[in-house]
């Protein structure tokens, strides 16, 4: 298998009245054209959250944008976006977008796009989402029936992690709500052409 270098990720500024973001922005890679695709998602997933936030125009109203990296190895640059917004009540709303890339095309990949067509991941993901929520003994708002099948996921290493948003599976005290699961309990439904695939690779 090939080396892959990683890509060069910095961060770009903008800021505007009471709001101030930190936007990822890759280079170095092989592709001029998968590094504008790279960049153009990053920015509108930035733009996204902003929009999702809402108005702030009420006294003591701020956002934060940041990220963080996840993966940047073997040809995969996996990553979260968050954007913090407070516009007022009790306390204030963060957003997390998560984006999975391959670093030579530039595309963009969804959950099923991780596993082999035609098998059922939902129900496998489900599997280890329901343990984990009961062996960490998570109160949930209602009781847990299943992923959605696109349900926001990031990798890390060698691990596929699916969470929740906020108040999504359980009240706001919880935060985000992550569920790592290793590669190799998915191994036989995982799209080897997909970016679980180097992660399998003992290298």
């Amino acid at each position: 298998m090939a080396v892959s270098s990683p890509l060069i990720v910095q961060t770009a500024k903008a800021t505007f009245p009471k709001a101030d973001l930190s936007i990822p922005h890759v280079s170095g890679g092989t592709s001029e054209a998968a590094m504008a695709a790279i960049n153009k998602a990053l920015l509108h997933t930035a733009q996204q959250l902003v929009n999702s936030q809402g108005s702030l125009e009420a006294p003591g109203s701020e956002m934060i944008g940041y990220f963080e990296l996840k993966t940047n190895e073997k040809g995969i640059l996996s990553l979260s976006m968050y954007n913090y917004a407070y516009t007022g009540g009790a306390h204030g709303m963060t957003l997390q977008k998560s984006l999975t890339f391959n670093a030579s095309t530039g595309q963009s990949y969804t959950l099923a796009e991780l596993f082999k067509p035609g098998s059922d991941y939902v129900s496998r993901i489900n599997k280890f989402v329901a343990a984990g929520i009961q062996a960490r003994g998570i109160d949930t708002l209602e009781p847990f029936k299943t992923i959605a099948p696109d349900q926001p996921f990031y990798i890390a290493d060698r691990t596929l992690v699916i969470y929740f948003g906020l108040y999504e599976l359980a009240a706001y005290v919880y935060g985000f709500l992550y569920f790592p699961i290793s590669v190799y309990d998915l191994g036989d439904i995982i799209n080897e052409d997909g970016p679980l695939g180097p992660m399998l690779a003992n290298d």
